[in-house]
């Protein structure tokens, strides 16, 4: 593996110190919190605790993975329409990985970017100083230069992997990574890898980096409701949210304002729009799993297939108690795994971005027939959609029931004016501790103090969602609504510094962004 040999420190244009792993790059971070201690002693991400944990997670033996990744600039063609964006060795999206359970995944990636990156492994309980994350886990790839992951693979499920640099996710580095089961397959007969992205990059000389700085200039007052303009709600944190909950109108679960970005060009299903679609070919009858992917920045989508039902099996990669549906609701980050019992003829597989105007558009074919127009819109998508709070984890899946050790709180808001998102009332890098010890049953409180939906993230593992009966789903990316709260269980089995961040690109960029410490 690549050595870590990084530069002097410097401070770039969000106030992040460029070091690399290990004791330098977690003492800077305590020292950026506003309340951290000098006892404070960190699990640090190249310590004996996480290289301990990678080696309880690799058998004897287990197979290696070699993969070689090139992030570059390239000329992509979306379907009739060429743009020019930063893509995985020139695919959009990027070629995917696929290892079985307990594989080992041997990555070296080359940066030909004008610009430093990294690859986060979404969703992945790897080791932490694989994750990706730059000045927490790793210094950022410099251009020129490379880097290689290697990590063990422990769970099988539908995950991805991207950058964690900036903004660059609304470009086009993105690409599926399955990790597969050799013991599953028996409830379906064919698969598909569905990726979902809204896309502006390339287009009319838009980028992701000048739609940052616009929403920058634009501030929270220019905006509709996202950050309920006039109040500084991020400062918020103590107020009592059960009081506060605010009713939603089931035929627009996320609210009135569902992104900031309102006006995407285009919305991509595996990196083609409308008018020159991918199409999945099976045969009637077929069992189809879909594994779909949301790897949007701004956008959750509303996934139904034209003529069909939808059955969840597996949701952020686990297995849930399946449920059967007209239409799935998908937020940033978040994957399904969902089997449809095709029929006879071309079928519209849809992803319309929800409360704003377009959608994404595949074909299904399995025998003759005139494909429908991209714009159609059948039966299943005018259904209530299905959400993660509907579900229920497989039993074999659940945390074993146990009361928390630890309650920590993340109340989410933003600045009243500028366009800066909050955690605990604080822009990252600046961040209040949130400190968790191995072997603890640790409860976060997510509270939304805003007018728009945050889809939280946890990195390096799977939580479950807390619900009454106490069989809520595991995921690791989880809606959190306006004005409500979200109560996740996980178990403290993955030491490290993991970063918990909103998945909307731009709201991690302006601050929504915090970090789960282990402390000895």
């Amino acid at each position: 593996m690549s050595s870590n040999q990084f530069a002097h420190p410097r401070l770039n244009r969000r106030g992040f110190l460029a070091l690399g792993t290990g004791v330098a790059t977690a003492a800077v971070l305590a020292a950026c919190t506003k309340t951290a201690s000098v006892s404070r002693n960190l699990v640090q991400p190249d310590s004996g605790p996480v290289r301990a944990a990678e080696d309880a997670r690799r058998a004897a033996g287990a197979p290696v993975r070699q993969v070689a990744l090139r992030a570059a600039p390239a000329t992509v063609d979306l379907g009739g329409v060429q743009v020019q964006t930063w893509t995985y060795d020139g695919k959009l999206p990027g070629q995917e990985i696929r290892v079985n359970r307990g594989d080992v995944l041997h990555t070296t990636l080359t940066n030909a970017l004008p610009a430093p990156t990294t690859i986060h492994w979404h969703g992945i309980a790897l080791r932490n100083d694989m994750d990706g994350v730059p000045d927490l886990t790793q210094a950022a790839v410099a251009p020129g230069r490379d880097f290689t992951y290697e990590f063990t693979a422990p769970d099988a499920g539908t995950y991805f992997f991207h950058p964690h640099v900036g903004v660059q996710l609304d470009r086009g580095l993105y690409a599926p990574l399955i990790v597969e089961d050799p013991a599953e397959g028996k409830d379906y007969d064919t698969e598909a890898v569905v990726v979902l992205d809204d896309w502006l990059d390339g287009v009319d000389g838009r980028d992701p980096d000048k739609e940052l700085r616009r929403l920058q200039a634009q501030g929270m007052a220019g905006m509709s409701m996202g950050g309920m303009s006039g109040m500084d709600m991020g400062r918020m944190g103590g107020m009592n949210m059960g009081g506060m909950s605010m009713p939603t109108d089931p035929n627009a679960p996320l609210g009135s304002d569902a992104g900031d970005i309102k006006d995407y060009p285009y919305y991509l299903i595996n990196g083609r729009i409308g008018a020159d679609p991918v199409t999945f070919s099976a045969k009637p009858g077929q069992r189809m799993r879909l594994r779909i992917i949301n790897a949007a920045a701004d956008t959750a989508f509303r996934v139904a297939v034209g003529g069909h039902q939808l059955r969840v099996t597996h949701a952020d990669g686990y297995p849930v108690q399946p449920v059967t549906t007209s239409s799935l609701l998908i937020g940033m980050g978040e994957r399904y795994d969902v089997i449809v019992e095709l029929g006879d003829g071309v079928f519209p597989l849809l992803a319309a971005a929800e409360s704003k105007t377009g959608q994404g558009f595949a074909l299904i074919r399995t025998g003759g027939g005139t494909p429908p127009a991209a714009d159609v819109r059948p039966a299943e998508l005018t259904v209530i959609p299905l959400t993660a709070d509907k579900l229920d984890a497989a039993e074999p899946v659940r945390l074993p029931r146990r009361s928390p050790d630890k309650t920590l709180d993340l109340a989410l808001g933003s600045d009243s004016k500028k366009y800066v998102w909050t955690i605990n009332g604080e822009a990252y890098p600046d961040h209040t501790p949130l400190d968790i010890a191995e072997g603890q049953r640790v409860r976060l409180r997510l509270v939304n103090h805003t007018m728009m939906f945050h889809p939280m993230h946890l990195h390096g593992h799977t939580f479950q969602l807390v619900t009454p009966a106490g069989t809520g789903p595991r995921k690791d990316t989880s809606i959190v609504l306006p004005m409500q709260t979200v109560e996740v269980d996980l178990q403290a089995d993955n030491p490290g510094q993991w970063m918990v961040h909103c998945h909307n690109a731009y709201h991690g960029e302006a601050g929504m962004m915090s970090v789960l410490s282990y402390v000895h």
